[in-house]
């Protein structure tokens, strides 16, 4: 069988590479060795966020008796919300097939390898040759782990083991203090669980604002959450059935369940790109300019290695396939890709940061707002927090944030950097009052500061 494309994985990029192209009227095969959604949907962000959100109102109703205005308690079935989110999951892995189904992409379940320059061999229930004219490679990412701190799936899991939890322990240790880190360690928190925080590195969220990575400290510290920045960790092992914790000095951390979260790798193995004339480079494809992998041959999402987030996959799965079907041209530009960091608190981020137009040798400036000032943020007794934007001569150049609810700012605060605002846009556009907006109106209306 020929195609027009071949897509090998069903993550978020994988799946939105082919969409686009049958609907461009180009014949696609979509080859995917687990389920549709990749790690993204079935064991990542969605699942974290279904977590998340059904225990939101625990945080909720902290924040309101903190103020003494409100009293109870809040009981989590986490049999049931388990149960929820595997078919909030498994109902989303059906609409997919579905509309891939409605849109003419042939699926094919099973391992991809690639046996030539234009050849696909694909080997699940029933082995498959599939020729193509362009090849795009949406592999993914997977957990990886430091020597000593691999998870042996009883008593020290990695981000799937905790997502598959029957139950929540009553305490868990947390190495790596990143976004998958403080994500899950925040849902460990609502449903009671003790926390350690255990980072190579002397802050939390450490690709962050140095400021946000403070606030986001003292939020954690309220919290009575046990912190050991700046230091290494020497083992961690399942011992009695708790896990165990060593750090370089010698000192011992107990908890009954450690989750290792310090980063991923891509998903390249067995996969024989070379064949292609792909290049590797610690296992990352390596790509020019127009996401181009070899001759007819393109990669995108986390097996590139250029950035590690699902809409940056989906955005450079678009432009490949227009790449291909000749509606475009030029080298791929991503514009500012936001990230957040969802939870309560919450820290988002878009464009540069200063210390990065420090190191650039440009000028920088920065205005704030605190949420102490924002009527919304006040409602909801969480105030702690603030909204930075970051300027380089006269124009906006990056947005950060950290508090309450502030990943409803992100799209805006992305427009803003995009269309790269001046002080005379700012009133050009309205905002709504009263809303958490209005802390990024008074971020861009505030005095602006040299850092």
């Amino acid at each position: 069988m020929t195609y027009d494309i071949v897509v090998i994985g069903a993550g978020p990029g994988g799946y939105d590479a082919a969409c686009e192209a049958a609907e461009a009227g180009l014949k696609t095969a979509l080859v995917e060795k687990a389920d549709l959604g990749g790690t993204c949907l079935n064991r990542g962000c969605i699942p974290t966020k279904v977590i998340l959100g059904a225990t939101a109102a625990v945080e909720e109703l902290a924040a309101q008796a903190k103020m003494k205005i409100a009293s109870g308690h809040i009981d989590i079935d986490f049999p049931a919300l388990q149960d929820r989110k595997d078919k909030l999951v498994g109902g989303t892995r059906k609409a997919m097939a579905q509309k891939l189904k409605t849109l003419g992409v042939d699926l094919y379940p099973g391992s991809a390898m690639i046996a030539a320059p234009g050849i696909v061999k694909v080997a699940g229930e029933e082995l498959a040759s599939l020729e193509y004219r362009h090849l795009i490679i949406a592999t993914g990412s997977r957990p990886i782990f430091f020597p000593g701190l691999e998870p042996e799936g009883e008593a020290v899991m990695d981000s799937n083991g905790f997502l598959a939890l029957e139950k929540m322990p009553e305490s868990l240790i947390v190495i790596g203090a990143g976004f998958i880190g403080l994500e899950m360690a925040q849902a460990a928190h609502r449903l009671g669980a003790k926390i350690h925080v255990i980072d190579a590195m002397d802050r939390v969220a450490p690709a962050e604002d140095p400021e946000v990575s403070k606030a986001l400290q003292s939020i954690f510290k309220r919290w009575k959450w046990d912190m050991r920045l700046g230091v290494r960790v020497e083992s961690v092992k399942t011992e009695n059935g708790r896990a165990v914790l060593t750090l370089e000095g010698g000192e011992v951390i107990e908890a009954e369940k450690a989750l290792v979260a310090v980063g991923r790798g891509p998903v390249t193995e067995g996969l024989e790109a070379e064949k292609a004339g792909v290049k590797l480079e610690r296992g990352f494809i390596q790509v020019d300019e127009n996401l181009q992998a070899a001759p007819n041959v393109y990669a995108v999402g986390d097996v590139n290695g250029i950035i590690q987030l699902a809409h940056a996959a989906s955005h450079q799965a678009a432009y490949v396939v227009k790449c291909i079907a000749g509606r475009v041209d030029g080298p791929y530009q991503s514009g500012p890709v936001p990230s957040v960091l969802y939870g309560s608190p919450e820290a988002m981020r878009v464009g540069v940061m200063p210390s990065e137009l420090s190191e650039a040798g440009r000028p920088v400036r920065i205005s704030k707002f605190p949420l102490a000032g924002n009527p919304m943020a006040q409602a909801h007794a969480s105030t702690q927090g603030f909204v930075k934007v970051v300027w380089s001569g006269d124009t906006v150049v990056g947005v950060t944030a950290v508090g309450f609810d502030v990943s409803r700012l992100t799209t805006p605060a992305t427009m803003i950097v995009q269309e790269g605002w001046t002080v005379d846009d700012i009133h050009k556009t309205i905002f709504p009052h009263p809303s958490l907006d209005e802390a990024l109106l008074g971020a861009l209306k505030a005095e602006r500061s040299e850092v």
